[in-house]
């Protein structure tokens, strides 16, 4: 059974840095992609990133790119969100969701992924 769990949200300045973990079990993490999404408030649901627990291989959507960096801990089952220079507008539910295979941004751009943890609350504060 697929679990993903996300953490470490939090209330934080903008300019500032956080953060997030999703730990997952239940599956042989390494042939995984892990992706990460997010949704604010009254907007849809868009992804954020993701990475092939397999090779280390990332994927950033542009609005991201060079602030959040996502990596792993394959030995943990760990993938972590670090976001720096954060801005009001990343305030949102971060989700981290889970399929068999690789990082791609089509993946992303449609939110194939077949398993979903709950969020966490990132509020970036002006």
């Amino acid at each position: 059974d697929v679990q993903l769990q996300a953490s470490g949200g939090g209330l934080v300045q903008a300019g500032g840095s956080l953060r997030l973990s999703c730990v997952a079990s239940g599956f042989t993490f390494d042939d995984y992609a892990i992706g990460w999404f997010r949704q604010a408030p009254g907007k849809e649901r868009e992804g954020v990133g993701c990475i092939s627990s397999s090779d280390g291989s990332t994927y950033y959507v542009n609005s991201v790119k060079g602030r959040f960096t996502i990596s792993s801990d394959n030995a943990k089952n760990t993938v972590y969100l670090q976001m720096n220079s954060l801005k009001p507008e990343d305030t949102a539910v971060y989700y981290c969701a889970a399929d068999l295979g690789y990082c791609a941004g089509s993946r992303i751009g449609k939110a194939d992924f077949g398993s979903w943890g709950q969020g966490t609350l990132v509020t970036v504060s002006s």
